[in-house]
């Protein structure tokens, strides 16, 4: 498509979008009697108008049936967890039974390792991504510490080239192959939080399983924001937030994925719970553990009914929009404007002033990109803030901008872009 640095031509867009109503569905943060320029759905989604209400069915049963809940009404509680499989399994590209919701996404991770990272013998290294998510990285390196190994030797990180942002696909695959006979782990995100890369998930789990590795992935800015096919990846695991691009509430539950090939095996380990415990015998409350079918056998904790209604309640505008795939269509439109907007940017004024970092092919990027401020970078990204762009800063030149499908517009981006020139002259 052939852009234009113009009003029009940003409503024009608008206009023939076939997601355009979506935005009347969300709660946007209000500025100077108008509508704030809401960019950062890569840290918190918005609140959708439907919220409410469905917490406040899950309200009127408590209300209504006090602890009977658990069975009666039209959603009984025991179950209402499976409501979510089959949106969230359309999202991650996944069968129903392989996903479940429970607990945040830091407290899955570990649940998840305690099955899948079995070092044995000269096989216990985890090799990840450098520059992974803090959270991430404290998991990895309290696990390694937790099988007694010294995590400066047990973790291999996989960096960028000197001088580069980004990971090349190739030196991923060569890291795994170059550590096949030690590796128990391969552990990636699905998305850079930092970049905004997206890395090829499907390569990275081939590469990991032909070393003989387990492969997992910690999708926090991957699900709800591009397509996944983690059964057909055979990916063993992956966990994932969904307060981000899904919408689910500050701190919403998070969600898991364990592939089906994994159900038969009882010698896997895990951290168990009643929650957990096979469905038509739970009741019973007998001694040792036999785990519910599917992913639904790592709950481990009572299902918490309201922070899963108000994921429920974003899960049902995806299913009303068509899906990842019809997201995706015009989320690459998005952000393909916004990085036309910044170019231009850098074209009037003659150099550089904004360096994005974010992949250039839109098969490595998602709905954000990550632009570096060659000067003056905080006191643009706060001229952003106190003229209604909402973005995110990050130390120490680094604005993350995140135009969403379901509630961004391309006026939206084109305003962002307006007062981005603005700084940039100003600054």
């Amino acid at each position: 498509m052939n852009f234009e640095n113009s009003l029009a031509f940003a409503e024009g867009l608008d206009h023939i979008d076939p997601l355009r109503d979506f935005r009347s569905e969300f709660y946007i943060p209000p500025h100077q009697g108008g509508d704030a320029i809401y960019l950062c759905g890569n840290s918190l989604g918005l609140q959708p108008k439907t919220t409410a209400e469905v917490i406040a069915e899950q309200l009127a049963s408590w209300r209504q049936f006090g602890v009977e809940g658990w069975f009666e009404g039209s959603d009984p509680w025991i179950s209402y967890h499976r409501r979510l499989a089959g949106p969230l399994s359309q999202i991650v590209g996944a069968k129903p039974e392989e996903v479940t919701v429970m607990n945040s996404l830091t407290i899955n991770l570990h649940l998840l390792m305690v099955s899948f990272y079995r070092p044995q013998g000269k096989r216990l290294k985890i090799i990840m991504e450098a520059g992974a998510f803090p959270s991430d990285q404290y998991a990895v390196e309290s696990q390694v510490k937790y099988h007694g190994f010294n995590p400066e030797e047990a973790i291999i990180e996989v960096a960028p080239r000197e001088g580069a942002y980004l990971l090349e696909t190739g030196d991923i695959i060569n890291a795994i192959r170059a550590h096949a006979d030690e590796i128990a782990l391969v552990l990636f995100s699905g998305i850079n939080y930092y970049t905004g890369q997206v890395f090829d998930m499907k390569a990275i789990a081939k590469a990991g399983h032909e070393a003989g590795a387990i492969v997992g992935f910690d999708l926090a800015h991957a699900a709800g924001n591009v397509p996944l096919r983690l059964h057909d990846w055979e990916a063993d695991f992956a966990c994932w937030c969904s307060y981000k691009y899904m919408n689910s509430s500050p701190g919403g539950i998070s969600g898991i994925f364990v592939h089906e090939k994994h159900f038969g095996d009882d010698q896997l380990k895990r951290f168990a719970g009643w929650w957990g415990y096979k469905l038509n015998e739970r009741f019973k409350m007998t001694q040792g553990f036999v785990p519910e079918a599917g992913a639904d056998g790592w709950q481990v904790s009572t299902s918490p009914i309201l922070l899963m209604a108000a994921h429920y309640a974003s899960l049902q505008i995806f299913e009303k929009a068509g899906g990842i795939n019809a997201l995706r269509q015009k989320s690459e439109q998005l952000t393909n404007y916004l990085e036309f907007l910044i170019e231009q940017i850098n074209q009037k004024t003659g150099k550089e002033k904004f360096k994005i970092i974010t992949p250039k092919d839109i098969d490595q990027r998602g709905a954000q990109l990550s632009i570096i401020c060659t000067q003056n970078g905080k006191q643009i990204f706060d001229y952003l803030m106190q003229n209604g762009v909402i973005g995110d800063w990050r130390e120490p030149d680094v604005i993350r901008l995140s135009p969403v499908p379901l509630y961004n517009s391309f006026v939206d981006v084109y305003k962002a872009g307006t007062l981005l020139a603005q700084a940039a002259a100003k600054y």
